[in-house]
């Protein structure tokens, strides 16, 4: 019975998680289409004004607006690719299509800044007369507010449902709202006083759209190398695992993203040494369990460090050590520790930062330290680092 049940309460769960997905990427799905119809419509009536009155920067403006629907359709098809069940090949899923598919589009809209500048800097060295309507700046004026909220609400879904394609698309709108007004401060200008502009804010906005373009390659670039954990979630999960009163210690966290809000962790948990094999394994089952359901995180792997509870002298040489560990600026933790009487050994784990200059040395300096002010001792250190830290 306890095990039919079980199973049922992770056929439920594999269906709760199916549902959130297909919820997730409707959401994406729905938002990229919207984004590819205004663009289209935007972009079909910009190329024309632009060609009817020679404007360089209404018919960039059309290309930039080409680039956009472009990148909705891209989003799609990553959404999609990304939502496919996990298989033999790839077991964790395909969630970091999203990750490229992002980067493909902060691609494009780098390319769409470098065009812009190449044709920017023609028109200024062989500039073209414009010839502005009234018509064709009110549609300019009216794909100013379209693409302002466009930006907004596609780059709202996207940090909603945490998706870098959406966010990249939605920042790409924003910029070319800039663009278009920019065109009507240039016609403005020329309408005024005959100085033509629009060659020489095309150039400059071009810049803008290539530094944007290079901040989402690299932010993107940075998520498929492996960033540091969000520290609201670290603190989530060592809350978590620290209510149960075993539980003196939540050391070691390690999360592996594999897309989007898809995490596998291990983890140390630090419990007296007074605990049997059986309550170790009931402890450990039920921190995963918990863990799981409350924030969705599988815990691959859980790490015991036993806590010494019989020997107060132990106690207070582990509070020595750590006291002389923790002189080191860089030393930002100190646990695992254990003394073995019977073998004259001492066994912990430090936690050196990555800001030090040199981890490995620090490391050593310390560990020298340790064997200098306890010499009747060996010492088994392992060098940790915290893989969360900010």
């Amino acid at each position: 019975m306890e095990a039919d049940s079980r199973k049922d309460l992770l056929k439920n769960d594999n269906r709760q998680d199916r549902l959130q997905e297909e919820s997730r990427d409707r959401i994406i799905v729905r938002t990229s289409v919207i984004g590819i119809a205004a663009n289209v419509l935007l972009a079909a009536f910009k190329a024309v004004i632009g060609l009817l009155t020679g404007s360089i920067a209404i018919t960039l403006d059309a290309v930039n607006n080409t680039s956009d629907a472009a990148s909705s359709v891209i989003t799609i098809i990553g959404t999609k690719l990304a939502g496919k069940a996990p298989d033999k090949k790839h077991p964790f899923g395909y969630g970091r299509i999203e990750y490229i598919s992002a980067m493909i589009i902060a691609v494009i809209v780098l390319y769409a800044g470098i065009t812009s500048l190449v044709e920017s800097v023609k028109k200024i060295l062989d500039p073209v007369k414009p010839d502005y309507s009234a018509a064709s700046l009110a549609i300019i004026a009216a794909a100013v507010l379209v693409k302002i909220i466009l930006g907004r609400y596609v780059k709202k879904t996207g940090e909603r449902v945490n998706s870098g394609s959406l966010i990249n698309s939605g920042q790409d709108a924003t910029l070319d709202s800039i663009i278009s007004a920019s065109t009507l401060a240039a016609a403005a200008v020329y309408i005024f006083s005959g100085f033509m502009i629009e060659a020489w804010l095309g150039a400059v906005i071009s810049i803008v759209i290539i530094k944007s373009g290079i901040d989402m390659l690299r932010e993107t670039l940075s998520q498929i190398l492996g960033e540091s954990a969000d520290p609201d979630l670290v603190k989530k999960i060592k809350k978590t695992i620290l209510a149960y009163p075993e539980v003196s210690g939540a050391y070691d966290l390690i999360l592996n993203n594999y897309g989007p809000d898809r995490h596998n962790a291990s983890i140390h948990i630090e419990v007296p040494d007074t605990l049997s094999i059986n309550e170790l394994d009931d402890l450990t089952r039920r921190i995963t369990v918990d863990v799981y359901e409350n924030l969705d995180i599988l815990l691959t792997a859980v790490g015991i460090y036993a806590l010494d509870t019989k020997d107060t002298e132990a106690a207070e040489i582990r509070e020595k050590i750590r006291s002389l560990a923790m002189e080191e600026e860089h030393v930002l933790q100190m646990h695992g520790f254990y003394l073995d009487k019977e073998s004259r050994t001492i066994r912990l784990d430090l936690v050196i930062s990555f800001d030090a200059a040199d981890r490995i040395r620090t490391f050593h300096d310390v560990v020298d330290k340790l064997r200098a002010a306890f010499p009747e001792y060996t010492f088994k250190v392992a060098l940790d680092g915290d893989y969360a830290e900010q």
